[in-house]
């Protein structure tokens, strides 16, 4: 309680960081901002096309398959690989003043998730026009999808950013792990691809999973999660916040003297 009434009384510093991080993404381009809508925009062009004419898939319209997922992973990746390093890129601050040191990883994962909110003003449209359109009753799911999956990302960045400082490594290690990782989610494949029950069960142990297929279910499906999906994803979200502060609260006293 003491540390959630600290992180409100320095609310203001946290919506600051927030606003600095999405100004200076695109800092100096001619198109500023701009390219929030840009790059997804961009994305599922490509998608189309590769997807439509030089690897056509099975799947049925696999570009809308594939975008309504992969833009939630990279929130997700951006989030741990990003944050795990924001400590690190904030030493001289944290050196220098007094501040809940979590204010940093949660303002860095929550400038990537304001980004990803942006981006949907680009699937709901693709959503549709490509034919599946919207259920609304799924859609009213889809908060709870992000806040499970904001909350672990900012659990994982609160345990990966602490780490970080007394081992430098970790950030590069991470790239590896994310680069695995994506493979071990049905980002590119839908889950019902893998046919053996028991592989399928030891494939819901990676957390991102039951988001992934949470996103897919309301937006490619047009359908309610399963509400055994939305469940693991929520205990996985607090489960991983929960350990990323115990850790974090730990080694956070040392960042000053070994910054």
């Amino acid at each position: 309680m003491k540390l959630i009434q600290e992180l409100y009384a320095y609310r203001e510093m946290i919506f600051s960081l927030v606003r600095k991080d999405l100004r200076g993404r695109y800092k100096g381009s001619v198109l500023g901002f701009l390219w929030t809508f840009i790059n997804p925009l961009f994305q599922l062009i490509i998608y189309t096309i590769a997807f439509s004419f030089i690897l056509p898939s099975p799947i049925e319209k696999y570009y809308l398959h594939l975008f309504v997922a992969l833009i939630p992973w990279i929130f997700f990746s951006s989030s741990v690989q990003g944050g795990a390093n924001s400590i690190m890129a904030a030493k001289n601050l944290v050196s220098k003043i007094y501040f809940p040191r979590e204010v940093i990883p949660i303002s860095y994962v929550t400038g990537c998730f304001v980004n990803m909110l942006l981006t949907f003003i680009i699937i709901f449209p693709v959503v549709i026009f490509s034919g599946v359109g919207l259920n609304l009753k799924a859609v009213a799911c889809l908060p709870i999808v992000m806040l499970a999956e904001y909350i672990m990302a900012l659990g994982l960045a609160l345990l990966f950013s602490a780490v970080t400082v007394f081992f430098r490594d970790m950030e590069h290690i991470l790239n590896i792990i994310t680069m695995a990782w994506i493979y071990l989610t049905p980002v590119l494949y839908p889950i019902d691809m893998i046919a053996d029950e028991n592989i399928q069960k030891l494939f819901y142990l990676n957390p991102m999973t039951s988001v992934i297929v949470a996103y897919r279910d309301v937006l490619y499906y047009a359908r309610t999660p399963d509400f055994s999906t939305l469940v693991t994803a929520f205990l996985f979200g607090i489960a991983s916040l929960l350990f990323g502060e115990l850790i974090f609260s730990k080694l956070k006293k040392s960042f000053a003297e070994v910054l």
